[in-house]
């Protein structure tokens, strides 16, 4: 994606509490929107706070906003939706990862921050950006008040209605 969308960040450039804010310009939401299938991405920015930690890891929170069309899975109208995240990340440089080594979340919640592995002395922030809204858009997004046609809930009217009765 940083062919796309791209806002590379100097390791030297990062202080113990460095803030950047970040902004896709019209062509770039213009090539992102083609890229996720969307019709259009009307606005898409992100915050990222950043300091060093050990080992030349560096530990990230964004604040991701963006508008954006998407298609309604129900009446196949395109609508417009917000999507606000937050996510905690670390930037791990790729001579600190072994080999098959995978980072272990905690298994009963899932939480961790998410590690993105980077080489040579720059990260970048863009293709983060641009990776965590593909995460956040809904995969099944529907249109505020859109419900399915009846015959979707009809019972009978289901492909495999007539095997129901076959189960032992």
């Amino acid at each position: 994606m940083s062919e796309v969308f791209s806002r590379r960040e100097k390791l030297g450039g990062i202080g113990p509490a460095t803030r950047r804010r970040i902004e896709a310009n019209e062509a770039e939401r213009a090539a992102l929107a083609a890229l996720f299938g969307l019709p259009a991405i009307a606005a898409l920015s992100g915050e990222f706070e950043l300091a060093h930690e050990q080992d030349g890891v560096i530990a990230a929170s964004l604040k991701l906003r963006a508008r954006v069309t998407q298609i309604c899975v129900v009446t196949l109208e395109p609508f417009e939706a917000r999507v606000a995240e937050d996510a905690k990340l670390r930037f791990v440089p790729a001579a600190k990862v072994r080999e098959g080594e995978e980072h272990v979340l905690d298994a009963e919640t899932l939480e961790g921050p998410d590690e993105i592995v980077f080489t040579g002395q720059v990260i970048d922030l863009g293709a983060v950006l641009a990776e965590q809204l593909a995460l956040a858009l809904d995969p099944y997004p529907r249109k505020p008040g859109a419900v399915m046609p009846a015959a979707a809930a009809d019972e009978a009217a289901h492909p495999f209605a007539a095997l129901r009765g076959r189960r032992q």
